[in-house]
């Protein structure tokens, strides 16, 4: 399938770069004929030196798009190199490999996304599948199988595990999978049965036996892969480096393009809101005279306080009323201890039960994006005595990122969520998940979920 989908990636480039001189009646001359010979060449090397057949099973299809994009940029770089030294740029219609330059990663994108689709219609009946074991039956290892049962298209079929417990225990499998033996037992298992991947998940801690396993059954037709315990620091947005001759891994995530994306996105959503904005601000100060701001201490990166912004839904003196409510009331007391909230807070104003409803409230604190204290998407902003008292063994994931406007409390079951654990890891689960494209489908659901105001008091 891979030979094949390179010989049409290079029949779809040079293909396409003559039917656009034939679209715009460009005179033929021997100049596109060495043109059409030199990147059919390019292309071959080129897309075959950057991996782009590779295995692709279980990979996002935007990471095989940027390589396609390294790969096709090399190719035009070689050929503005060629252009330039040979002085033959005048032979060419700018307009035609103006064209060409741009939109043919599209194409070839087009491509191996139906070669995708095809080959997961086939893996779907069964076919074109992969056999592979997992070392390790501990967290690491359930979480590999959770991952792989959740992309059947990938064509990955897990036949069970192998780990030193199975001399302890009585059963017979885990999560489903069969035990098929111990870790030593791995090395007669590959010899016998035919096997494509090893998943090696084992605690880091496990170095020797994770090095004998490479070392002895990386000739008996298997491919290794190593899963690194990376849950074990508190964070899987790493990136390797070298340090001199030393590979390093950084633990610190990315957010330069999340910083821009903020600024951008909040400076529109202030000019083109100001109205409402200004009319809220209007309705609140009305309400009963009091200030129309609300400034609560939150937590931001690196565990630093900041005021977190909002429209004052409470009364003037909610926060000594709220000793008396909880000194009187049993009920609430439990409630406010769980979640810090109270679902029928008789200290909101009529307007605030308004602006709550529709988490208009929130919307100054785009001016706490823009100041960088907060991101648009992101884990709630929490108080110090919850990222104590709640997330403990995640307050380090917590603290590696600045908090958001929405995330997926917002979208999810917002103010509803029974347990306080449910919130930790939602706000776990999206900043080891977190993308550019994440913050978008969060940003359109929490729209939906503010015409709604599902969940929200």
């Amino acid at each position: 399938m891979a030979k094949l989908l390179h010989l049409f990636d290079c029949l779809l480039v040079v293909g396409y770069l003559a039917l656009l001189v034939v679209w715009y009646r460009v005179p033929w001359s021997p100049y596109y004929t060495r043109l059409m010979i030199i990147t059919t060449v390019l292309t071959f090397i080129s897309f075959q030196s950057f991996q782009l057949y590779r295995s692709w099973r279980g990979w996002k299809f935007f990471l095989e798009f940027l390589v396609i994009l390294k790969a096709w940029g090399a190719i035009i770089g070689l050929l503005l190199f060629y252009f330039f030294v040979f002085k033959i740029s005048h032979a060419y219609s700018r307009v035609v490999i103006l064209i060409w330059s741009i939109t043919t990663p599209l194409f070839i994108f087009l491509l191996h996304l139906t070669a995708r689709k095809i080959l997961r219609f086939f893996r779907s009946k069964g076919k074109n599948v992969r056999r592979a074991v997992v070392v390790g039956a501990g967290d690491l290892g359930l979480n590999l199988v959770n991952e792989v049962e959740t992309m059947p298209w990938a064509g990955i079929e897990v036949l069970g595990f192998f780990d030193d417990k199975v001399d302890e225990l009585t059963i017979s499998e885990i999560h489903g999978k069969p035990l098929l033996g111990n870790i030593a037992a791995i090395n007669e298992y590959l010899k016998i049965h035919d096997i494509d991947y090893v998943y090696i998940a084992l605690p880091m801690r496990a170095e020797k036996k994770i090095f004998k396993i490479l070392r002895e059954c990386r000739s008996l037709g298997a491919r290794i892969y190593l899963v690194p315990d990376l849950y074990l620091y508190g964070l899987h947005h790493s990136e390797m480096q070298s340090l001199g001759s030393m590979i390093i891994l950084n633990f610190n995530p990315n957010t330069e393009w999340k910083r821009s994306f903020d600024l951008v996105f909040s400076v529109a959503a202030l000019f083109f809101t100001l109205p409402v904005t200004l009319c809220i601000a209007l309705l609140v100060k009305l309400s009963d005279g009091g200030p129309v701001f609300y400034r609560h201490r939150r937590i931001t990166s690196a565990g630093k306080t900041f005021n977190c912004l909002k429209f004052r839904t409470m009364k003037v003196g909610a926060a000594r009323e709220l000793d008396l409510l909880l000194a009187e009331n049993e009920e609430m007391r439990r409630e406010w201890q769980n979640s810090y909230k109270l679902k029928n807070d008789p200290r909101i104003t009529k307007i605030g039960k308004f602006l709550r409803k529709t988490s208009l409230d929130e919307f100054p604190q785009f001016i706490n994006v823009i100041r960088g204290d907060m991101s648009v998407v992101g884990a709630r902003p929490i108080v110090g005595n919850e990222l104590n008292g709640f997330y403990k063994d995640s307050a380090g994931r917590y603290c590696s990122m600045k908090p958001g406007i929405t995330g997926p409390w917002q979208v999810g079951r917002r103010s509803n969520v029974d347990e306080y654990k449910e919130r930790v890891e939602m706000d776990d689960w999206y900043i080891l998940n977190y993308s550019l494209w994440t913050d978008i489908k969060i940003i359109i659901k929490t729209v939906f979920c503010m015409v709604k105001g599902n969940g929200a008091y």
